[in-house]
């Protein structure tokens, strides 16, 4: 054999090297692919759950942001029997019910129904159909108080619970804040659209048909929010295990006690605005009926760029501001609106009022947005001290600390509105009969960030030992 043939032969690779070189490139080729395309299946399937919670902001929110039209309608038509100031109290006590309920909702569907939350949320959305129908019947006020304060409010909570703990589980690994951020902008949305969509309604109809009319609509739209919203698949427990128990160490943490008294003052003082800016409107700054539901679209516009960047800002990674920074942000200006803009309105000032329904809308609508920080910060907290915690039931026990709040602001402001009706504090809002209120709003919204004066406070002990 030549010495050229040899050198050929000696540099022919060996079949069997070749095919599986071959076979292992396709492989690993193929392995990527799966990989790639399991990520975009997740991803798609992320962002259809966070537009299915999205939508389900209208049925959920929609009545509650925007009862202020129906309180003034109930006042320049009043039909039914009763006490015409018991329509003060009908949107809080909504609020109220949907937010104590829903530590107990966020409990029981973390674990031990975990499988049922589908089938809860359409429960929810058939209550709130079935309020709504009756609610048109009505005849007297406590019929409606019954029928739109508590039992819509019931149903609410129960279409909102299992579907909030599905998009914070779905979102568990990043980006949680963002997309609570986004929904709360969706829902500010929501309350943008609906004053209007519902003023029409009242003064084409009437309540009775325009309820059930709502009816419909949250009919509609919860049932495509449902769909879009599937249980987690590591949130399902096996069918024979032991039962898991939902961590509760993070009760022995003063931070969860500071924010959550923090958010039962801001929450008292936030629903005043909503039920009564309406009829302020209308009855101390003699502004029209448009005007009047103008502004509460105008109140809640803000919110849907506020909530979201409160959201971004509290889980982005290169500049994040701390939980506590942000609570103080939003109460301290939203408290500043109130006494700024909102006391020194007078009789015709339409600038003042849409400044202090920007303003406060902004800042004090996007303060739920702010609990995504909070929730990391005690998880960061949970971390350090090796324990468990479960982000579901904290999410749902601040609900429940705002329902706290909307209660007792909801019962507070009968008295206080006619204690307004007897004194005087002044001149401008200050003096007229929603004095009290306006008062009440500022300083209950600048409480909301009392955090940020306890945490200073103890920071300024630890330096000095």
């Amino acid at each position: 054999m030549s010495r050229n043939a040899s050198i050929s032969l000696h540099e022919r690779p060996r079949p069997g090297v070749e095919g599986q070189e071959a076979r292992d490139t396709e492989q690993d080729a193929g392995n990527l692919d799966t990989v790639e395309s399991r990520q975009w299946d997740s991803k798609r399937k992320r962002i259809y759950i966070l537009v299915g919670a999205s939508i389900s902001q209208l049925p959920i929110w929609g009545f509650a942001m925007s009862y202020g039209v129906f309180q003034e309608y109930y006042y320049d038509n009043w039909t039914l029997q009763g006490g015409r100031d018991v329509t003060g109290i009908i949107g809080t006590t909504s609020n109220g019910v949907m937010y104590l309920s829903m530590p107990f909702l966020f409990a029981l569907f973390t674990k031990r129904w975990a499988r049922r939350r589908q089938a809860a949320a359409l429960c929810g959305a058939a209550i709130i159909c079935v309020s709504f129908i009756l609610s048109s019947f009505s005849t007297h006020i406590w019929h409606l108080v019954a029928t739109q304060g508590v039992l819509a409010a019931l149903g609410c909570a129960l279409m909102f619970s299992p579907l909030t703990l599905s998009l914070g589980e779905w979102y568990n690994t990043s980006n949680r804040a963002v997309a609570y951020g986004v929904t709360l902008s969706c829902k500010n949305i929501v309350g943008s659209a609906c004053p209007f969509l519902l003023r029409v309604l009242l003064d084409r109809y009437g309540f009775r048909v325009a309820l059930r009319v709502w009816s419909a609509i949250a009919a509609g739209t919860s049932l495509l929010a449902i769909l879009l919203v599937p249980t987690p698949p590591s949130s399902l427990p096996a069918s024979t295990p032991r039962r898991r128990r939902i961590a509760w160490q993070f009760l022995r943490h003063k931070t969860f006690y500071i924010y959550a008294v923090a958010i039962i003052l801001q929450s008292a003082a936030y629903g005043i605005p909503q039920t009564y800016l309406s009829t302020y409107a209308r009855e101390v700054t003699l502004l029209s009926q448009t005007s009047a539901t103008l502004l509460l679209t105008i109140f809640n516009i803000p919110g849907i760029v506020g909530s979201y960047l409160f959201g971004y800002l509290s889980d982005n990674k290169h500049w994040t501001l701390s939980a506590t920074t942000m609570t103080a942000i939003s109460a301290i200006s939203s408290g500043l609106a109130a006494f700024l803009f909102w006391g020194l309105t007078s009789r015709g000032s339409m600038g003042l009022l849409v400044l202090f329904s920007l303003t406060y809308g902004f800042f004090a609508g996007s303060y739920s947005a702010t609990w995504g920080g909070v929730i990391n910060e005690m998880e960061r907290e949970a971390a350090q001290m090796n324990e468990a915690i479960d982000t579901g039931m904290l999410y749902g026990l601040l609900n429940g600390a705002r329902g706290i709040g909307y209660v007792s602001g909801g019962l507070a402001s009968v008295p206080l509105l006619k204690a307004g009706s007897m004194a005087s504090l002044g001149q401008f809002g200050y003096g007229s009969s929603y004095g009290p209120l306006i008062v009440f709003t500022g300083l209950g919204t600048m409480f909301g960030g009392w955090g940020l004066v306890w945490g200073l406070k103890w920071e300024k002990l630890l330096h000095l030992f």
